[in-house]
């Protein structure tokens, strides 16, 4: 099952710094928020999610909490099928709809995948 990168606030720590350690902690990727997406309601686990776009660069390393990463185009990601993961669909598709082929992030060459 696939999702988005997720986690927790620390103290004394904003959202968007929170964002960009995730990305580095979970992806090994230098990340930039480019703009806030917007506030969700998780109601099964009594949380909020606040959801950025954030492009990110360097070369892509996992760690213990991912096991596997998919690399889509956009035409990919306008077709993927979350599954029971409903909320990250209804992000995704408005990140979608808000954003253009031009100014979204397409695979290059600079980002590589390894395992850590």
């Amino acid at each position: 099952m696939f999702s988005l990168v997720t986690g927790y606030l620390e103290k004394n720590e904003t959202p968007e710094e929170a964002v960009v350690r995730e990305v580095k902690e979970e992806l090994g990727l230098d990340g930039q928020v480019q703009e806030f997406l917007g506030c969700y309601s998780f109601i099964e686990k009594n949380q909020i999610i606040l959801a950025h776009w954030v492009v990110a660069t360097g070369e892509l390393t996992t760690g213990n909490e991912i096991t596997e990463v998919k690399l889509l185009s956009r035409e990919e990601l306008k077709l993927w099928q979350f599954g029971r993961l409903a909320l990250t669909s209804v992000i995704v598709n408005q990140w979608l709809e808000k954003t253009t082929p031009n100014n979204s992030l397409q695979p290059t060459s600079a980002l590589t995948r390894r395992r850590g």
